[in-house]
């Protein structure tokens, strides 16, 4: 019979919370099985795979991870691309807004970046002030 695992022994050999265990089983990042009543146990090999280091990620492989845990995303298109330098001016138009960043040069070019693209505004601030319009 494969080796089984309570929720709280999971939690206990992972070095995190039983909350957090529980809240990874009902969210799917963590597959579980029910006993017929109701518990929840793990399986030995789910635990194994969240205590093996993380692959080492190279920048000449496509498989990089594409999700962020930023929720201040804005979806639009490039509609304008400026090198100068060291730097790089991308204008996203975004509904009927214009958004403007500047980054690396080195980072346009890495993305590949140029006017019709799909792009994201990752925005990050500790501070969101309202104007009146």
């Amino acid at each position: 019979m494969p080796e089984l695992h309570t929720p709280r022994e999971a939690a206990r050999r992972l070095g995190i919370s039983y909350p957090t265990i529980k809240q990874w089983i009902y969210n799917g990042k963590l597959k579980a099985v029910k006993t017929p009543g109701g518990h929840y146990r793990i399986h030995e090999r789910e635990i194994q795979a969240l205590t093996q280091p993380a692959p080492q990620l190279t920048r000449n492989k496509k498989t990089l991870p594409t999700t962020v845990s930023g929720r201040n995303q804005l979806v639009g298109r490039i509609v304008q691309l400026r090198y100068d330098g060291l730097l790089a001016q991308v204008k996203l138009s975004i509904g009927d807004q214009t958004v403007t960043s500047i980054i690396t040069a080195d980072a346009a070019r890495a993305l590949k970046l140029s006017v019709g693209q799909s792009a994201a505004a990752l925005i990050k601030a500790t501070e969101v002030m309202i104007v009146r319009v």
